[in-house]
This record gives C-alpha cells, sequence and structure tokens, in this order.
C-alpha cells in the first residue's frame, strides 16, 4: 500500500469497499487504502519533478508535453520527425532504416500540409517572425497575430491578397492595439508593400473583423522620435505641452499623427535652442521633410510659439541659468 506522502487522495471510491483511492506514483498504481485493491495499474503521473525551487523550474521541468500554441502548424500537436538518421543510442543506421526514415519524413511534410489553409498557415507565420523580429516588437504579439490570421483564413479574408499586405496590416493593428509606436511607413518599409496597399488592407481586416482599433495620436510618437535625434527627456515634455495646446485649438485633428509629432518636437527642440534641421527629425519620423514644414507653418501660423520659448527663459532666469538663452 502507497503511504500518504507518495500518493494524492483522488475523489472516487473502491468499487468493492468504498475506501479513499490513493494515487501511487511510483509504483504507477490507483489503489484503495482502506482494502489495498488496485484499480488501476498504469497511471501516469502529469505532475513536474521534484526538485523544483521556483516557479520557473517547475514549469521547466513538467512532463506533460510542450504548451498549445498558436504560432505552429496544427498549433504545436504534432509528431515531428527529425532530420538525422540516428538510433536511441545514436549509433547510424542500415541503410533500409535510412530509407524508412526518409519516407516517414515526406509522409509527415505532406501531412502537415494537407489543406489549403494550412499551406497558406506555414508560410504566414514564417512571415510574422520575421517582420516582428525586423521591427523589434515583442515576442508575445506572435501568438496573438498567428491568431488573428487563423481568424482571417477562416473568414475566407486572405483569397485576392497577398500574405505580406495581410501580415502587415495584423502587425499595425497589434502595434495600435497595444500603443505601440510603428507608423504605417515603417511597416510598409518592413513588409516591402506599398503604404496605401497595407492601409487600405488594413481597414478591410478591421471592418470585417468588427475591431475597434484605438486612434494613434502624436503624442504616441514623441519618445520614439526624440530618441532618435538625440533629445532629452524635458524637450518631450514641451513637445507634449504644445501638442495638447494645439489640440485644444481643433489643429490636430485630420493630421497624420507622425508628422504633427515631427513638426511639434522640431518647435520644442528650437524653445531650447538645440541645433536640429526638419531633415534631421523628418528621417527619424519616416515623413518628408515638406510634411514637417507644412505641420510647422500651420502651428506658426495659429499659436503664439514664442510663449514657449519666453517661458523657458523665464524659468531658466528664476534658477540663474539664463545665460544660455
Amino acid at each position: 500500500m502507497a503511504n500518504e506522502g507518495e500518493g494524492q487522495k483522488g475523489e472516487n471510491r473502491c468499487p468493492e469497499c468504498g475506501g479513499v483511492l490513493v494515487r501511487d506514483y511510483k509504483h504507477a498504481e490507483l489503489i484503495c487504502s482502506k482494502c489495498g485493491l488496485v484499480v488501476d495499474e498504469s497511471i501516469a503521473d502529469l505532475g513536474a519533478e521534484t526538485r523544483s525551487f521556483d516557479s520557473e523550474a517547475w514549469l521547466k521541468k513538467t512532463r506533460t508535453g510542450s504548451p498549445m500554441t498558436y504560432t505552429k502548424p496544427h498549433k504545436g500537436l504534432t509528431t515531428e520527425i527529425d532530420k538525422y538518421d540516428r538510433d536511441i543510442r545514436g549509433g547510424t543506421v542500415s541503410k533500409e532504416a535510412r530509407k524508412r526514415m526518409y519516407r516517414m519524413r515526406k509522409w509527415q511534410r505532406r501531412i502537415n500540409v494537407s489543406s489549403s489553409v494550412e499551406k497558406d498557415i506555414i508560410p504566414a507565420l514564417n512571415e510574422i517572425s520575421r517582420e516582428l523580429s525586423e521591427l523589434g516588437l515583442p515576442t508575445s504579439m506572435k501568438e496573438d497575430a498567428a491568431i488573428m490570421y487563423r481568424k482571417i483564413c477562416n473568414k475566407g479574408l486572405v483569397r485576392g491578397r497577398s500574405i505580406e499586405a495581410i501580415i502587415a496590416a495584423i502587425t499595425y493593428i497589434l502595434c495600435r492595439g497595444r500603443n505601440i509606436p510603428r507608423t504605417l511607413g515603417e511597416i510598409a518599409d518592413v513588409s516591402g508593400i506599398d503604404p496605401k496597399d497595407v492601409g487600405k488592407t488594413y481597414r478591410y481586416v478591421a471592418r470585417h473583423l468588427k475591431l475597434k482599433v484605438p486612434p494613434t495620436t502624436p503624442v504616441d510618437y514623441l519618445p520614439k522620435f526624440a530618441h532618435k535625434v538625440g533629445l532629452p527627456n524635458y524637450v518631450i515634455d514641451k513637445a507634449v505641452e504644445i501638442i495638447n495646446d494645439a489640440k485644444n485649438l481643433g489643429l490636430t485633428s485630420g493630421r497624420a499623427p507622425a508628422g504633427v509629432a515631427a513638426a511639434v518636437l522640431y518647435i520644442a527642440a528650437d524653445v531650447y535652442n538645440m541645433q536640429k534641421t526638419q531633415k534631421e527629425i523628418a528621417d527619424a519620423a519616416g515623413v518628408t521633410e515638406v510634411t514637417v514644414r507644412n505641420r510647422h507653418r500651420e502651428l506658426e501660423e495659429k499659436m503664439d510659439l514664442y510663449k514657449y520659448k519666453k517661458e523657458v527663459m523665464e524659468e531658466a532666469r528664476e534658477k540663474g541659468k539664463g545665460s544660455g538663452f
């Protein structure tokens, strides 16, 4: 009979005496703690290894197999035959055995792509991994992107559109949902797709999946653009202040957020007498220099931009550091 420490009490009762059943993982038996009847003698231990000192080690040592994931064909629940023609001891196998293993691998590949949907999913998953890696996006987005792509396939929305355009649209949707500053132009460059096609596909996918994608604001792009041109945090704070004032005046509506952010960042840098050209900031924002110039002109015509420089000068004078202005 198993000890209390070796087994775990189950909810079922013994069919003979009604006693409590105990799982004896050491002998792989399910036995009655009262009469000793062996109810089952082939139970599997689905728990983790005993020598686990933290939650991470416990998860790594579980013996239930890899978790289901949407980033693999068949959600990872399939058999894989490796490419090495070796036996269990690592030794070479006979010529006949190598032929059998070759045929097994060939049929395994054919089974994995038995349907048209699965044929589309395999290159799509590779494209998702490549695109997220080049954009420097978190790996947790890969699972969300794979789930969304499967939904699009099930609804038949891929038909007539390239996989690259669909993946670019998914990436843009997820970035906006997570408030990650990635412009449509950046994603289009990585995908090799025209930005207009990415935008058109994004609207098509969002409409058919009934997704409510939160709008991006110029403030979302400021830290990224400022980091690229080497501007400090206090310049970002001043740029946020200018954007909020412009928003209250209705000057940001109907304008591309990246263009407004670039123009305001140029204004904030000028407030602190930091020599940054419009071209530098335009290149960092992924917009044209003309866009920065036009947004800057609009803000300059309808706002008193000198007041921000005046405020900075007064603050510096109060701190005794006004010589630089």
